[in-house]
């Protein structure tokens, strides 16, 4: 095969998307509203590539991207990426997040150190908005301090990190939303 090919398929939320060339996996994308809405965004981010029947190791990402949105473990560490055209600082973050293992999380601020760059918390947090590979590196594991789970990356569709992080089963502080911080809990009861 030569340039990149895409393919849509099933999952428990929806139809998803994921685009691959030569080298591996250059994007997954989370269903948009629609199924149309979902190939245009692919289109738009791969208008070179073309629908076809995936190869064996886009089917066992396909397989494994499914099965972790049913809740089920999987394994990505044998899929491969083709970082060509990614930052080398984005890279390194990807590396990182994607040894996060299911029903964890880390701040973006974790991430940066990690790196060795403490200063480096919103460049981790653009690197991370900017992941064309959700799923296969769980960005929506990695949360504000704090622990608020915010906003995903355009590949994300309409599915949240706090929806994703709780079909994985997470259900530490840590995936609380800044809503659900901002709610007021109701007052004591006084007794006269």
């Amino acid at each position: 095969m030569s340039g990149r090919a895409y393919s849509i398929f099933d999952t428990a939320i929806g139809r998803c998307g994921i685009a691959w060339g030569q080298s591996g996996i250059v994007g997954v994308q989370l269903p948009e509203a629609r199924e149309i809405d979902t190939r245009r965004r692919l289109f738009q981010l791969y208008p070179e590539a073309r629908e076809i029947r995936p190869t064996a190791d886009v089917e066992a990402a396909i397989e494994a991207i499914a099965a972790l949105l049913r809740g089920e473990s999987c394994d990505f560490s044998r899929v491969a990426l083709d970082v060509g055209g990614i930052h080398p600082f984005d890279q390194r973050v990807y590396q990182i997040t994607r040894r996060i293992p299911r029903g964890e999380t880390m701040t973006y601020d974790e991430i940066a150190v990690g790196l060795g760059a403490s200063g480096a918390v919103r460049s981790v947090t653009q690197a991370l908005r900017r992941n064309p590979f959700v799923i296969i590196v769980p960005c929506h594991r990695v949360l504000e301090a704090g622990g608020y789970a915010d906003t995903m990356s355009p590949y994300a569709g309409l599915i949240s990190k706090r929806r994703l992080l709780s079909i994985e089963g997470t259900t530490s502080p840590a995936s609380r939303t800044l809503l659900d911080v901002l709610l007021p809990v109701a007052p004591p009861r006084l007794s006269r």
